[in-house]
C-alpha cells in the first residue's frame, strides 16, 4: 500500500472519529487501518490523532495534515479522472428528505443504477441537516434555503408552493380574501429542526416576500404531520404543491390566496465545503436535476 492509501485511511479516521467505522467504510481490516496510521505517524515524526477508549480526535499537527491530505486526495482523484474515461464507481452514501425521496427519487432509481451499474448506493432518510463528515455521508438532498455555511449546495429544482386549508377549517373561519383578513385565522406551525422556532407563512406581494406568523394551537416538525394537521382542519399551511396533489384532487384541501402565492421552494444537493466534488456525487446531482426537470416539464404540459 502506498502513501495515497495512508492518506485516505487517515482522512477517513479523522472524519468518522473511529478506527472501526473507517475500516467498515474503506472495506479493509481494522488492523490494517491501525498499522497504516501508525506508519504515517512514524514517518512524519508526530502524533496525528489522540486516541482514548471512547474518542478519536485530531491533534494540532493532525488538523493541519488533514487539510493538506484532503486537498491532495481531491487533486489526485481529479487528475486521474481527467485521463481515465471510465464510469464512476464505488460506494455513494446519500441522505434524502423523505417526501422528496418517495415522490421523485425512489420510483426512478432503477434508471440511475442501470446508467451507473458500478455505483453502490447507500440511502438514508431524514429531515434534519446531518453532519456529513461525522456520519460518513457524501451528499444530502434537501428542500429549503441553505442554512449551514459549511456546506456547498447545487440547486436541482424550484418547487411551486401553495397556501391551503381544509373545507372544515374554512367552514369555521371563512375563506380569507386578502392578507389583511388573515388576522382572524390560525395556522399549523411548522417548527424548524435547525432553529427550533416556528416558520412564518410567506406571501409574494408586489414582488416582495411578506412574512406572517399566525396564531396556532398545533405545532409539528414533520412533513406528513404538517399535511395531516391541515387535512384535519387545524389550520392553514403552506406546502409544495406536489405533496398534496391527491388531497387537492379529492377536495380534502383547498388553495387559498392564489394571487399571493408563497415563494417557490429550492431543492439542493448539499456536500461538505472542504471536499472536492467526486464523480459519483457529480453524476448523481446531474441525474437529480434531470428527473426534477422532467417532472416539471410533464406538469407544465398537462
Amino acid at each position: 500500500m502506498d502513501r495515497f492509501e495512508e492518506m485516505r485511511v487517515f482522512v477517513r479516521i479523522a472524519e468518522r472519529q473511529s478506527f472501526t467505522q473507517a475500516s467498515d467504510d474503506l472495506q479493509i481490516p481494522r488492523a490494517t487501518v491501525t498499522n497504516l496510521l501508525k506508519r504515517m505517524e512514524q514517518r512524519l515524526g508526530t502524533r496525528l490523532l489522540e486516541r482514548t477508549t471512547r474518542t478519536v480526535r485530531l491533534t494540532h499537527d493532525g488538523e493541519a495534515h488533514y487539510r493538506r491530505c484532503v486537498r491532495l486526495i481531491a487533486d489526485l482523484e481529479e487528475a486521474e479522472e481527467s485521463f481515465r474515461n471510465t464510469a464512476p464507481k464505488g460506494l455513494l452514501r446519500v441522505n434524502l428528505q423523505g417526501t422528496l425521496a418517495r415522490h421523485f427519487v425512489v420510483p426512478v432509481l432503477p434508471d440511475f443504477l442501470a446508467q451507473f451499474p458500478q455505483i453502490e448506493l447507500q440511502l438514508g432518510e431524514d429531515d434534519r441537516l446531518v453532519d456529513l463528515v461525522r456520519e460518513g455521508v457524501d451528499c444530502v438532498l434537501r428542500a429549503g434555503s441553505l442554512q449551514d455555511s459549511s456546506m456547498v449546495g447545487r440547486r436541482v429544482a424550484q418547487l411551486e408552493q401553495v397556501t391551503v386549508a381544509s373545507p372544515a377549517y374554512l367552514a369555521k373561519y371563512g375563506e380569507p380574501a386578502d392578507l389583511a383578513a388573515l388576522s382572524t385565522h390560525r395556522a399549523v406551525n411548522f417548527v424548524s429542526s435547525a432553529t427550533g422556532k416556528a416558520v412564518p407563512l410567506e406571501f409574494m406581494l408586489a414582488g416582495r416576500v411578506n412574512e406572517l406568523l399566525l396564531d396556532a394551537v398545533v405545532s409539528v416538525s414533520g412533513a406528513d404531520l404538517y399535511t395531516g394537521a391541515a387535512v384535519a382542519g387545524l389550520g392553514i399551511v403552506q406546502v409544495p404543491r406536489y405533496r398534496i396533489a391527491e388531497e387537492l384532487k379529492a377536495g380534502r384541501l383547498k388553495i387559498l390566496l392564489a394571487d399571493f402565492p408563497p415563494p417557490s421552494m429550492p431543492v439542493s444537493v448539499l456536500y461538505p465545503q472542504n471536499r472536492q466534488l467526486s464523480s459519483r456525487v457529480r453524476v448523481f446531482a446531474h441525474w437529480l436535476r434531470g428527473i426534477f426537470e422532467a417532472t416539471s416539464n410533464a406538469s407544465g404540459s398537462r
